[in-house]
């Protein structure tokens, strides 16, 4: 397989399809939404017994990565073809994290947002949350739901440590910050009682993508 991005046509035609190594293909897509549907069909083609021998399925912000295969070339042809629905938001239950809506960011979010200070936490309450992706450090997730009009950049002026269990947002994602590290996202609470990350739990991450998340105000008032 050449070194170079091969694009697709059929109902692939907004997805690319690059080698990566000899047994990896990257797929990239038009966005986030389009990339979380192709993961979830992916996954439901290995459920099925559809999808060839793989030993890592990695999704990113607007790619999915399939290592391990014992065909690439075969399979770069086959996805170009594939029938992807639209991303269903199912009925599962969510992992519910309790959160105080306390973050130094607050304030300046709200701004933003055009309302005041204790509006944040209940609007982010009220917002269904499903992880797209993981990665940054082990047991982050990059959780989507918040609506276009609630996205806010990340701070021109990255803090040197964010507390571990600071709840943060930047661009379309929300994030809860498994361990104490830098970070440049708008902190707007804290995790209570969480653990996202534990190796010597089964599985070690609370957050897998896919997992429906709901943020429990602590003691229910906000």
């Amino acid at each position: 397989m050449s070194g170079a991005a091969t694009a697709l046509g059929g109902h692939g035609s907004e997805r690319v399809v690059l080698p990566v190594g000899r047994h990896g293909l990257l797929i990239e897509l038009p966005g986030a939404e389009a990339a979380e549907a192709f993961h979830a069909e992916v996954l439901r083609r290995r459920s099925a017994g559809l999808l060839p021998g793989v030993t890592e399925i990695v999704p990113g912000a607007r790619t999915v990565l399939l290592d391990g295969l014992a065909e690439p070339r075969r399979l770069a042809a086959e996805v170009g073809e594939w029938e992807v629905p639209p991303l269903e938001r199912g009925s599962e239950s969510a992992v519910e994290i309790t959160i105080r809506y306390d973050g130094p960011d607050l304030a300046d979010v709200a701004g933003m947002w055009g309302v005041a200070p204790e509006e944040v936490g209940r609007l982010h309450a009220a917002t269904s949350f499903r992880v797209a992706f993981c990665g940054f450090a082990p047991g982050f997730g990059y959780l989507t739901g918040l609506p276009e009009e609630y996205h806010v950049p990340r701070r021109s002026d990255p803090r040197t440590k964010v507390p571990a269990g600071s709840v943060g947002l930047a661009g379309p994602y929300t994030g809860v910050y498994p361990r104490s590290s830098p970070g440049g996202w708008q902190l707007i609470g804290t995790a209570v009682g969480t653990v996202l990350w534990d190796a010597a739990r089964e599985p070690a991450a609370l957050f897998a993508p896919g997992t429906r998340v709901r943020f429990v105000p602590e003691g229910g008032t906000e």
